[in-house]
C-alpha cells in the first residue's frame, strides 16, 4: 500500500487541480476544502489507530476492513448530497470532497498494493474478498518501499513545479 504522504498529496493535488481548472465556483473549494481533502485522503487509514485503541480492551479491529470499503465512502457522500438539497453547498463540498478523498484511497490502495492480499473489499459487507490489480507483484519489499518513496518525491515535485508555475509560490517566500 502507498504511504501515508502518497494518499494525502494525491487527494490535495486532485482537488487543488479541479479548483484551478475546472470549477466554476471557486468559493466552494477554498484552501480549507483543499486541505479537507488531503485528511480525508489519509482516512481510511484510521482503522490502524482505531485498532491499536480497541486492542488495549481486547477488542479486534484489523486494518484495511471497514474503512476501506466503498460502503465507507459512501457515508460521506449522503450528508452531501442531503447538505447541498438544502443548499448549503459549501457544507456539502467538505463532504463531497471527503469522499473523493476516501475513494482516490482505495483507488491507491487498489492499484498499488504489492500483492493481490492487500485490496480493497469493494463488495463488503456482502462479501469479505479483497480485490486488487497487484502491479507491483514482482516487486520485493524494499523495491516497493524505494518505488513509493521515490513516487512521493516526484508527486511533490511535480506539484510544486505547478503551483509555482500557476500561483507563482515565490512571491510569498
Amino acid at each position: 500500500m502507498p504511504f501515508a504522504v502518497t494518499h494525502v498529496l494525491s487527494s490535495i493535488i486532485a482537488v487543488d487541480l479541479y479548483r484551478d481548472y475546472i470549477a466554476k465556483h471557486r468559493k466552494y473549494f477554498t484552501l480549507h476544502t483543499v486541505f479537507v481533502a488531503g485528511f480525508a485522503g489519509l482516512l481510511p487509514d484510521i482503522d490502524i489507530l482505531l485498532g491499536k485503541f480497541l486492542s488495549s480492551f481486547g477488542v479486534e479491529f484489523w486494518h484495511r476492513t471497514f474503512t476501506h470499503t466503498p460502503f465507507f465512502g459512501l457515508l460521506f457522500l449522503v450528508p452531501a448530497c442531503i447538505l447541498w438539497g438544502m443548499n448549503k453547498k459549501k457544507l456539502a463540498m467538505y463532504f463531497f470532497v471527503t469522499t473523493f478523498g476516501i475513494f482516490m484511497h482505495l483507488l491507491l490502495d487498489f492499484t498499488l498494493s504489492p500483492d493481490l492480499a492487500g485490496g480493497v473489499l469493494l463488495f463488503y459487507p456482502l462479501s469479505y474478498a479483497d480485490y486488487g490489480i497487484g502491479i507491483l507483484g514482482s516487486l520485493t519489499t524494499l523495491q516497493t518501499m524505494q518505488l513509493y518513496a521515490a513516487m512521493d518525491a516526484i508527486i511533490l515535485m511535480l506539484w510544486l513545479w505547478h503551483e509555482e508555475w500557476k500561483h507563482k509560490i515565490r512571491d510569498y517566500l
